[in-house]
C-alpha cells in the first residue's frame, strides 16, 4: 500500500528537525533523568494506524495504567497521511510526544539531528529478547534511537472471493512472473468481478524491482545509485499494468494510493491482487470479511536476485526532550516485554521482534495472524538482507516518486525523460 506525502510535509519536517537541533543546542537534551523523577506523571504517546490498531493500542494503554497508576498515558493517533505533518509541527514547536511510533524512513531524519533519545541511556530497558542484528536496525551513529517492534515482508495479497467470481485459479507463487501477474490481472478485470491487480509505486516497490533487476536504490553509504534504465523499466511496467486493463486507470491508482486501508479496493472486495505487508493480513481480511491469502512476489524465481526482505515493521522512539525518562522506559518495557500487551497487540505492529513474546503468543493467534507468521517463516530461506537504512532526507522519496509516477501515468512525461531528473532530485534531497 502506498502512502502519499506532499512536498510541503517534507519541507516542514526538515524545518522541524533543524529547529529541534537549535533548541537542543541551548540546553541539555533528554529531559529529567530517571533517577530524579518523582510523583505522578503524564506522558504522551503517538502512533498511526487504522481502527484495529487504535482500539488495540488503547487497550494496551488501559492495561498499563492499571498496573502503573502513577503514570498516565495520553494517546494521540492519526492515519499515515496526517501523522508526519503533525509530528513535524510538534517537534518544531518543542512539543513532541514522549513516546513516538517511528517508521524506518524517518529514523535517521529525526535521529541524527538530536530529536530522539539514545535509548541506551535507559539502563532499565530490557532488550534481551531481541536478536542483536534486529535491535541494531534502529541505531543511528551508534545510538539506539529506534526500538524495533516487529518484522514484516512485502508480498502480494490475493482476494479469494474475487478470484472465484472471476473463475480464475489461485496462481503458483513459486513460479509466477510479472508477466503472469499482468495476464492474470487482465483475466480478472475482463470477467467483471473487479479490478485485477493493484498498481503500486512506493519505495518498497521500487527497491524490490531494482533488486530483482540486479540494481540498488541506495548504496551502504546512503548515495542514490539506481540506474536510469532500472527506473525506466519500473515505470513502463507500471504503465503497462494500467493500460492493459490488468490494473486501474491512473485516477483510480492515485486515489487508492492515498486511501485508508479499509477503503482500498482490495479490502472492499473490488480487486483480485495487491501488494501488502505480511502483517497487514489480519486488518485486510477483517475489512474484507474473509481471509485473504499471502503470495510470494512475482518474479522471485526468475530474477537476478530475490527482492523480498524482512523489514522492521516500525519502531518505538523517545523524544530527546522528554521530561519523563523513567515513565517512558516503563512504558517501552511494557510494550516490548509484557505478556498482557503482547496478547492484545499480537501481530498488529509486525511479527514481534522479541522472540520470547513471539513464541508465547503463537497459540493465541487468529487464523490470519498464524498465516502471516507461517508465510514469513516459509520464505526465510529466500529473503535477502534488508536495504541500508534510509539516509537523512530520503523520506522525500515518497513525494518525489509519487509526482514522477503520476506525471508518467497521465502522460505528462515519459519514463525515459523522468529517470535522470528523478535521480537528481532524490540525490539533492539527501542531507549531506
Amino acid at each position: 500500500m502506498n502512502h502519499i506525502r506532499t512536498r510541503r510535509t517534507y519541507l516542514k519536517l526538515s524545518a522541524a528537525v533543524a529547529a529541534s537541533v537549535l533548541a537542543l543546542s541551548g540546553c541539555a537534551a533528554g529531559g529529567t533523568p530517571a533517577a530524579e523523577e518523582t510523583g505522578p506523571v503524564t506522558i504522551r504517546f503517538t502512533w498511526w494506524g487504522g481502527d484495529a490498531r487504535q482500539k488495540a493500542t488503547q487497550k494496551v494503554i488501559d492495561a498499563f495504567q492499571a498496573e502503573n497508576p502513577n503514570i498516565k498515558v495520553v494517546g494521540e493517533y492519526s492515519d499515515w497521511n496526517g501523522y508526519w505533518d503533525k509530528l513535524a509541527t510538534q517537534v518544531a514547536a518543542n512539543d513532541a510526544p514522549d513516546v513516538i511510533q517511528m517508521d524506518e524512513k524517518y529514523v535517521r531524519e529525526y535521529g541524527d539531528r538530536g530529536a530522539l533519545l539514545d535509548m541506551k541511556k535507559l539502563t532499565g530497558l530490557d532488550t534481551t529478547g531481541i536478536a542483536p542484528d534486529t535491535l541494531k536496525s534502529g541505531e543511528v551513529n551508534g545510538k539506539l534511537v529506534g526500538l524495533v517492534t516487529g518484522v514484516a515482508t512485502f508480498c502480494i495479497a490475493a482476494n479469494p472471493s474475487v478470484l472465484a467470481k472471476a473463475g480464475v485459479a489461485m496462481p503458483d507463487d513459486t513460479k509466477w512472473t510479472w508477466e503472469d501477474y499482468r495476464k492474470i490481472g487482465q483475466q480478472v478485470s475482463a470477467s467483471g468481478a473487479g479490478t485485477g491487480v493493484g498498481v503500486q509505486y512506493g519505495d518498497q516497490d521500487l527497491y524490490i524491482w531494482a533488486r530483482q533487476n540486479g540494481d540498488r536504490l541506495y548504496d551502504d553509504g546512503g548515495k542514490v545509485v539506481i540506474k536510469p534504465e532500472t527506473l525506466v523499466s519500473f515505470w513502463k511496467h507500471t504503465v503497462e499494468l494500467s493500460k492493459s486493463g490488468a490494473g486501474p486507470k491512473p485516477s483510480a491508482i492515485i486515489e487508492n494510493a492515498s486511501a485508508s486501508l479499509n477503503q482500498t479496493a482490495l479490502a472492499k472486495n473490488q480487486m483480485g491482487f495487491a501488494g501488502v505487508f505480511s502483517t497487514q493480513l489480519t486488518a485486510y481480511s477483517g475489512a474484507a470479511g474473509q481471509e485473504l491469502k499471502l503470495l510470494r512476489l512475482p518474479g522471485e524465481s526468475t530474477s537476478k536476485e530475490a527482492g523480498a526482505y524482512y523489514k522492521p515493521s516500525m519502531f518505538w522512539s523517545v523524544s530527546s526532550r522528554t521530561k519523563h525518562q523513567k515513565a517512558a522506559e516503563k512504558f517501552l518495557n511494557y510494550l516490548t516485554n509484557n505478556q498482557t500487551a503482547a496478547d492484545i497487540m499480537l501481530t498488529e505492529r509486525g511479527i514481534p521482534a522479541n522472540t520470547k513474546i513471539r513464541e508465547a503468543i503463537a497459540p493465541k493467534l487468529s487464523a490470519t495472524d498464524k498465516a502471516a507468521i507461517s508465510f514469513t517463516n516459509a520464505i526465510a530461506d529466500e529473503v535477502r538482507p534488508a536495504p541500508p537504512i534510509t539516509p537523512a532526507g530520503g523520506s522525500a522519496i515518497t513525494d518525489i516518486l509519487s509526482r514522477y509516477t503520476s506525471d508518467i501515468l497521465f502522460e505528462r512525461t515519459t519514463p525515459e525523460k523522468a529517470a535522470q531528473p528523478f535521480i537528481d532530485e532524490l540525490s539533492s534531497s539527501l542531507r549531506k
